[in-house]
């Protein structure tokens, strides 16, 4: 490292973005600093050891596992962290091995967890710069926003500043706004006396008709840009910038009918959460590219989605992410970073905590998107039903202290030191101590029963939560993904490569039962791997579904999960190559902003309408029942008034009327809601189980004509019912954007292509694959 006339500068300070974890860093031979935490910012005064020519900067990382070995013996017990015990296999009682993973600030999948491999890593994680600065340093600038409506918007511009010892005299402030439409706002010059040490300097901001951000689907996502400078005699000393999106949000929980409400209001309008976990996109954070993750996001926009979930036991993501989410529309359930373990509660360890989490509250407090803050992830529900307190024996009143301590002190001063006024929930899922964690009737609920427990399918319709956190259900990767970490000789789910590849114990054996529950025997490794992810499809749609039916008393379904670390068996919609699964295209006609639903209750078909739009809204809705070659034997048609924000039966049908004399494993309801012209939302209904159908061997023939250079459309055709129709190319890769449908007999479907590479209408008539379900088996 060499440096010019930089070394002039008063301060010169070596600023670690992330370090990860234990680390001691020295510069031309001398230490100046030591980390122990990968999720915060480390600031080293460098100017005396800095030198004109060639400097020498050295980090040396130390063994995550070593590190701590010896603090189990130190505090006279081992602490609880579910994901160590499965990925080593052992008890959790120190048997076979201490759990350490508790004991470091280090992102806890590192250690391994049912989705991902056990690596703990060390390394730089990310950026580290040189700061040189004189007089005075902007060390944080933020909005807080103090009263919005429509008409006027009261800001208060937060700028926090660092003077050097010598810092003295007046300076001046000058904040600038600019609009979401790139045109200049109202512009703030204040006088500022400067002083050694940390300073704040807040200036009142008034927007007339200052424009509202809202949540995907209910309205635009327009963001305000605000930038300091900082100068005095004339001379710049220092600049910062931030943005936001200007929005009122509270968390409801008021008492009503059903116990107490769980309901994100955003600008005074109750949103119902549809959304989706999100983990690290990679095992190697460094390998994940700005690029995959807006794909990854555009997906969950595409889908109709507005809300992620980032989960605890992952990383704080980085600005790009956040950023992506305010831009599109995405609002973020985070979550901070402990997960399914019990911690320390000593003063070294907390105030490790409190410098991580006043780092990561400030860099993270002004994205529009950030919904609330949470604790933990299951920390709350494995201390009511994971046995835990039976582990900790007679240290369980001091575990249970340092969780209070933790998640009921800590981090709730911290936030109403920095973020006062964004919700905060203790853990997830929890009832606030109102009830256990989990409950029905009050809080967040995690499900997981169907899997986890076995359940059938049918009880994911038992479950009524106020909020639907996490529910989950797993898939394979389909064939083209597989093969990018086997050869042909694994491609039986019993090889070790493919059981190395699930990492979950149940997860394979678990998976068949649930199959063979519903569909017959797939006839080879390719087609289980699609009927697997027909399956989970199929396992979400039934909650999701229902969940957006029980609206209002639930306002939030957020899946398990949307994307990958690795090439794996989990339970993403996305896998880790970027190809969706079948419950990727599932969840955008789930999620659609107007969805219809039919559902059997007792003896009759009720057609359930969901509406999100703010507004009433006029549709037409054509119900149909059809033989398995498309004879129409049933029809009725409504014209509805589609009430905003609501779930509601628009049409009642006795069973007895369309199955009367007819079989019902041989028969299809089909049901279609339209508003000028256009499709809101379609889906097919099943009187039997995949496996009792005599599906035909559906002969889907497929025209395609071109759209634009790398764009096409393809047209698709069946004389016969063809369920789960999923294109594919045998070559090439690219995007449909419908996939795993049911087309009905004798009707037509197009939809377009979107191809990554350079192709011909020649080459995709022969690459294109058609598969159907009965194709499977």
């Amino acid at each position: 490292m060499s440096l010019p006339a930089t070394l002039q500068r008063q301060h010169l300070e070596l600023v670690f973005k992330g370090l990860d974890t234990y680390a001691d860093v020295t510069l031309n031979g001398t230490a100046i600093l030591h980390t122990d935490n990968m999720f915060r910012e480390w600031r080293a005064e460098a100017k005396p050891q800095l030198k004109a020519g060639v400097n020498r900067l050295a980090i040396h990382f130390r063994s995550p596992l070593k590190e701590v070995a010896g603090l189990p013996k130190k505090y006279g017990y081992h602490l609880f962290a579910i994901n160590d015990e499965q990925a080593m296999g052992i008890a959790g009682d120190g048997a076979e091995g201490p759990v350490l993973s508790p004991y470091t600030r280090k992102a806890p999948y590192h250690y391994g967890w049912d989705w991902g491999p056990r690596f703990i890593t060390s390394g730089i994680w990310q950026p580290v710069q040189l700061e040189a600065w004189d007089a005075a340093k902007l060390t944080d600038f933020h909005v807080v926003q103090r009263q919005l409506s429509a008409q006027a918007a009261e800001l208060s511009l937060v700028v926090a500043y660092e003077g050097a010892a010598a810092a003295s005299g007046p300076a001046t402030l000058v904040l600038e706004t600019t609009g979401p439409d790139g045109q200049p706002g109202p512009r703030l010059e204040q006088a500022v006396t400067l002083q050694p040490g940390r300073h704040e300097v807040a200036a009142d901001l008034h927007l007339d008709n200052p424009k509202r951000w809202y949540p995907a689907g209910y309205g635009a996502q327009p963001l305000y840009t605000f930038q300091a400078h900082l100068a005095q005699n004339g001379q710049p000393v220092d600049d910062a910038r931030t943005r936001t999106g200007l929005r009122t949000l509270a968390l409801r929980r008021e008492k009503d009918q059903y116990g107490k409400s769980f309901e994100f209001v955003v600008n005074g309008i109750p949103i119902f959460a549809k959304g989706v976990n999100w983990i690290p996109a990679d095992i190697f954070e460094t390998r994940v590219t700005n690029p995959r993750y807006h794909k990854l996001l555009q997906a969950a926009r595409d889908c109709n989605m507005n809300m992620v979930r980032v989960w605890g036991g992952g990383i704080y993501e980085n600005q790009y992410f956040y950023d992506t989410c305010d831009e599109m529309g995405l609002l973020v359930w985070q979550d901070f970073l402990f997960a399914c373990s019990f911690y320390p509660g000593d003063e070294a360890f907390n105030a490790n905590v409190r410098a991580e989490l006043t780092y990561q509250v400030r860099r993270l407090r002004d994205h529009p998107s950030i919904a609330i803050w949470v604790g933990n992830n299951e920390n709350e529900v494995a201390w009511q039903h994971w046995g835990v307190p039976e582990k900790m024996g007679s240290h369980k009143l001091e575990v249970w202290s340092n969780y209070l301590k933790l998640y009921r002190d800590l981090i709730p001063t911290v936030l109403k030191n920095e973020d006062p006024v964004r919700p905060y929930w203790s853990s997830s899922p929890s009832s606030d101590f109102e009830d256990m964690a989990g409950s029905q009737t009050t809080g967040d609920m995690h499900y997981w029963d169907v899997w986890g427990g076995t359940a059938p399918l049918s009880d994911y319709e038992k479950q009524v939560p106020r909020f639907m956190s996490e529910y989950g259900f797993q898939s394979f990767p389909e064939l083209k993904s597989v093969a990018q970490f086997t050869v042909p000789a694994d491609h039986d789910i019993a090889s070790p490569v493919m059981k190395e590849h699930q990492r979950s114990a149940v997860g394979n054996p678990r998976l068949q039962d649930y199959l063979l529950r519903d569909y017959k025997e797939p006839k080879d490794f390719a087609s289980f791997l699609y009927v697997s992810q027909v399956l989970q499809a199929q396992a979400i749609k039934l909650s999701a579904e229902h969940l957006r039916r029980s609206r209002p008393r639930t306002m939030g379904s957020m899946y398990w999960q949307l994307d990958d670390c690795w090439g794996v068996a989990s339970w993403s919609s996305i896998d880790y190559y970027g190809r969706w699964k079948a419950l990727q295209y599932y969840a955008k006609r789930f999620y659609s902003p107007v969805l219809v639903s039919p559902h059997e209750e007792g003896e009759n078909v009720r057609i359930y309408v969901v509406s999100d739009r703010t507004s009433a809204l006029p549709a037409s809705l054509r119900v149909r029942l059809l033989d398995l070659g498309g004879k129409v034997l049933f029809k009725q048609a409504a014209q509805l008034q589609i009430e905003p924000l609501t779930s509601k039966v628009y049409l009642d049908i006795p069973k007895a009327t369309l199955l009367k004399g007819r079989n019902a494993k041989r028969v299809v309801l089909s049901c279609e809601l339209t508003a000028g012209g256009q499709t809101l939302s379609t889906t097919t209904h099943y009187f039997a189980l995949p496996k009792e159908m005599a599906l035909p061997q559906a002969a889907v023939t497929a025209t395609w004509q071109p759209a634009t250079d790398s764009t096409y459309q393809v047209t698709l055709k069946s004389k016969t019912l063809a369920r789960e129709v999923w294109l594919s190319l045998r070559e090439g890769e690219g995007f449909f954007e419908d996939n795993f449908f049911d087309l009905l007999p004798g009707e037509t479907k197009t939809l377009t292509f979107k191809s990554e590479g350079a192709t011909s209408l020649a080459e995709l008539r022969k690459r294109l694959v058609v598969r159907t379900l009965a194709d499977a088996f």
